[in-house]
């Protein structure tokens, strides 16, 4: 742990001296000053986590110091003292951004213990504030696994939309990753410092979702013993995401329209407008055009929904994808006390790819996981796959493709040859039965050259795992 480092500023030089040996101790650095002008000077020059500074100093006030040391370091603890029984000047302190206020004279158990919560506040906001940063940096456009042109485009559409405030509604199957979507169309956004509320609108009984969503006051129902803020008061200044919205019910429909028409809403119970500043992102995995048809879902709320659409495409549809998938899935999921696995060798890769993965991504990362555990080397061999993933079918649905045709913006040549190289190895693979040199054969490469492309590619040969073909 770093030395925890205090700041005194204070023009009474008995006073510094009183406050420098009561706060020093084992594992703290303590500072004085005696002006506003040093004070900054200090917090320019080394790392301060609490300041402890006198409202009335010769230079500039208490208050002047705080904002500026504010500006420098956003994490530093600010205690203002006074010693003029200033209730006005202690308020105006805590609007600033102070922490707490020492009216003076002051107990010396008082100032000990004050410090004490200030500097564990320190150490609070700079975790959450490192919690961010790794958030952040976890949903980074760049961090997005796959390069397929499917998922190409949606990684384009979030790049494109994410500054927007425009409600987004992502439609894909269960477990294709549009939570995943939403994350990194709110931490791309200017809105990544305020919150991102999820809600699983088809996981709460419908009596209970109004009361998440939008809150409740006190008494309003049987149990309604405080008041309580819902959902969309939680997301204020950020985004608010709402999973599985075919799953509303007609009511909420309507209140859901109100919010997303005026940004405003009652409590359940509530007589007070709420006024909110809030982008919503909707996800389904229904068709809603056919919900309407049907009646089940609101027109005018689906419009109002429908403003940005984006369809997350299977993972049947990318599957040359799948081999960065795995690997990716492998170094994340720990196995007992091995650190990795060695990877996934030829034929059960040919076997992951081939498969129809109605679960989709979900599906595969569960299954990595329970070949992680049960795999009985450092290698997934074909054999450990359940053996609905060993049955082959006759045909992948990879057409070929014979006759292209160019966008306005072209296509990535890089990107394209990558995969189309994927598909050839997995298929050159696959009527190999796994065996690496008459794979090799078949694509008129050397062997050598074949297993250095699968381990770049994330495929482990049979030579990681059994015996050299």
């Amino acid at each position: 742990m770093s030395m925890q480092s205090i700041l005194v500023v204070e023009d009474d030089a008995s006073l510094r001296g009183l406050l420098q040996r009561l706060l020093s101790r084992e594992g703290r650095r303590v500072t004085v000053v005696g002006s506003g002008q040093e004070a900054i000077r200090t917090v320019q020059e080394i790392p301060v986590h609490v300041l402890v500074t006198d409202l009335k100093l010769p230079d500039i006030d208490g208050m002047a110091v705080l904002e500026r040391v504010l500006q420098i370091d956003s994490k530093v603890i600010g205690i203002v003292m006074t010693g003029y029984g200033s209730i006005d000047g202690a308020v105006k302190a805590m609007k600033v951004g102070a922490y707490d206020f020492l009216p003076k004279p002051f107990e010396n158990e008082v100032v000990v213990g004050l410090i004490d919560k200030a500097l564990e506040a320190h150490r609070c906001r700079e975790h959450k504030q490192s919690s961010r940063k790794a958030v952040r940096e976890q949903y980074r456009l760049e961090q997005f696994v796959g390069t397929s042109e499917p998922i190409r485009r949606v990684l384009e559409f979030v790049s494109q939309v994410a500054d927007c405030d425009s409600t987004v509604l992502i439609q894909g199957e269960s477990g294709t990753g549009k939570e995943l979507v939403a994350r990194m169309l709110h931490f791309n956004s200017v809105r990544k410092d305020r919150p991102l509320i999820p809600i699983n609108c088809g996981a709460i009984p419908e009596n209970l979702l109004e009361s998440e969503l939008f809150g409740h006051e006190k008494g309003a129902f049987t149990g309604a013993a405080q008041a309580r803020m819902g959902r969309f008061e939680l997301a204020h200044g950020g985004t608010i995401f709402l999973d599985e919205i075919g799953e509303l019910s007609p009511a909420l429909q309507v209140k859901l329209l109100r919010v997303l028409q005026e940004r405003s809403f009652e409590r359940v119970g509530g007589t007070r407008t709420i006024d909110v500043d809030v982008r919503v992102v909707a996800a389904t995995n229904q068709d809603l055009e056919v919900a309407v048809q049907q009646k089940r879902f609101r027109e005018d709320l689906y419009y109002r929904l429908n403003v940005i659409p984006v369809t997350i495409p299977p993972l049947r549809d990318r599957r040359s994808d799948i081999p960065q998938l795995v690997n990716h899935f492998l170094k994340r999921i720990p196995r007992g006390r091995q650190t990795s696995m060695a990877g996934c060798s030829s034929d059960a890769m040919v076997c992951l790819m081939e498969h129809h993965w109605p679960g989709n991504i979900r599906e595969l990362e569960n299954m990595i996981e329970r070949l992680v555990v049960l795999s009985r080397s450092g290698t997934i061999e074909a054999s450990d796959l359940p053996e609905r993933l060993q049955r082959r079918p006759v045909s992948v649905d990879q057409p070929e493709t014979h006759f292209i045709s160019f966008s306005d913006q072209g296509v990535n040549l890089p990107r394209e040859i990558e995969q189309l190289e994927n598909r050839l190895i997995v298929g050159a693979l696959r009527q190999a039965n796994g065996i690496t040199s008459k794979a090799a054969q078949l694509l008129h490469v050397n062997r050598t050259t074949l297993v250095e492309k699968m381990k770049r590619k994330g495929f482990a040969s049979k030579a990681q795992g059994c015996s050299v073909s």
